[in-house]
């Protein structure tokens, strides 16, 4: 079971508790960090089936194996469901889905070779067990019924009240896999400006990383699945967030927010128990429906933040959401992008003024066109692919003025490489993977396995 926080014995008592606690999280910029979490389908080589839980291919003997590393492991009741080494985790999605949560680092230097560690160990282990890993925003050729679901129990309260809720829910429980960095902020202005400006760029992110147009064996009509996924996923918990583009904007704002937003679940003496659309705010007044008197902790608090969905999430850092599933490449571009873009002041302050006079209107279009159409969006008189030329030129010119060099001398420019190409082709990794489709694996899905696995 996991050690038991310093926070579950902190009782909330007034909505200023939680404002302070979102507030703690600004930091000086010389303590601003990076932190990239990843998540990938794991396979059986031999079948392409997806991973199970138990057996000698199964999700718990490469959890143990990776123990060998230094990873020490997490258990609910009997089962392994996570591994921790210091600051970085190796969690569960609820299919299986491995995600590393790496720990905050200073440079996108490191962050990468922390990715580059942590897929040699995989692939160490899985080697071993006959299994290969892919980074991809959508699950190709597996339905809802062929995955293993995990044995963890917060997903099986999920997973009963998604389908109330939405139309795709389950199938981005199940099938979906992203990418995202996590960032810091100095302030509540400064938070703010970060929040406004990254959601706004968020469909562009998108597009940028679009690697899911597969599903049930074929194409399915989008460059980004996972992304229209989130369309029709939990109205009560996803979206766009007017609110942050409007005046009044800071945490008091966020918070009253996720506390609009219905409960999943209340831990307790290491038992989930099922709160599905209750109320925060009436736990915060000890009125809580069968817990009438009870008040929650802060881990209480911490663990509602983990169960709102939107493209750019607010905690005490800053999660950038929308990219899915990556390449190897891809996972350290994703961090190199938003680094550039939000670490320096310059490139903060030029990529506002490209988006600060966009309507709403603009915004939630691009949001409903971007996984269909990707790069070829339409935007005013030209495309999604014009802004991408204009924001990784931004993006470089912060990295550039961040200047963190690594041991022979290189700043993080490099790590746009990828997208750099993407933004003068348009020929993005969903737009590769139909050509191979179409012209190289004969109309059939099954050789992504082999071509584009870690």
């Amino acid at each position: 079971m996991a050690a038991p926080s310093k926070n579950d014995s902190i009782l909330i008592e007034d909505k200023e508790q939680l404002v302070r606690y979102l507030e703690s999280g600004n930091k000086p910029e010389s303590d601003w960090r990076i932190g990239t979490e990843h998540e990938k389908f794991g396979f059986t080589l031999d079948t392409k089936e997806p991973l199970k839980y138990e057996g000698q291919q199964g999700i718990k003997r490469l959890l143990t194996g990776l123990q060998r590393f230094g990873w020490s492991p997490v258990n609910e009741g009997d089962n392994v469901i996570a591994l921790q080494l210091d600051a970085a985790g190796i969690t569960l999605e609820p299919a299986g889905q491995f995600e590393l949560s790496g720990a905050p680092l200073k440079t996108v230097h490191e962050t990468c070779d922390e990715v580059n560690t942590h897929l040699a160990q995989i692939r160490e282990v899985s080697e071993e067990m006959g299994v290969g890993f892919i980074g991809l925003g959508f699950a190709p050729h597996w339905s809802r019924d062929d995955v293993f679901v995990m044995p963890k129990a917060r997903y099986d309260i999920m997973r009963a009240y998604m389908p109330t809720k939405g139309s795709y829910g389950l199938d981005m429980m199940l099938r979906t896999c992203t990418v995202q960095v996590n960032l810091d902020y100095s302030s509540e202005a400064d938070m703010v400006k970060k929040f406004r400006t990254s959601l706004a760029l968020q469909p562009l992110a998108t597009a940028l990383f679009a690697n899911s147009p597969f599903a049930d064996s074929k194409p399915n009509g989008f460059l980004s699945y996972r992304s229209e996924m989130w369309k029709d996923t939990d109205p009560d918990r996803c979206g766009t967030l007017p609110f942050v583009f409007e005046d009044g904007m800071g945490f008091e704002r966020y918070v009253d927010f996720a506390l609009d937003v219905p409960m999943y679940f209340l831990y307790r003496e290491g038992t989930y128990l099922d709160v599905t659309g209750l109320s925060f705010r009436d736990l915060m007044a000890g009125k809580l429906p069968g817990y009438e008197g009870e008040l929650p902790s802060m881990t209480d608090w911490e663990n509602h933040l983990t169960t709102i969905f939107p493209e750019v999430r607010l905690k005490r850092f800053l999660e950038m959401r929308g990219a899915d599933g990556a390449p190897w490449k891809g996972i350290c571009a994703l961090s190199a992008f938003w680094v550039g873009l939000l670490y320096d002041s310059g490139a903060l302050d030029a990529a506002w003024d490209l988006v600060k006079d966009w309507s709403l209107e603009t915004y939630e279009q691009l949001r409903f066109d971007v996984p269909e159409h990707g790069l070829a969006a339409k935007l005013g008189d030209g495309t999604l692919q014009d802004l991408a030329k204009q924001v990784l030129k931004i993006s470089g010119q912060g990295l550039r003025s961040r200047n963190r060099l690594d041991a022979v001398g290189s700043d993080e420019t490099g790590f746009l490489t990828t997208l750099n190409a993407f933004a003068e082709t348009g020929r993005t990794a969903a737009v590769q993977l139909l050509d191979d489709y179409q012209n190289k694996w004969d109309g059939s899905v099954m050789p992504v396995f082999d071509d584009y696995a870690y």
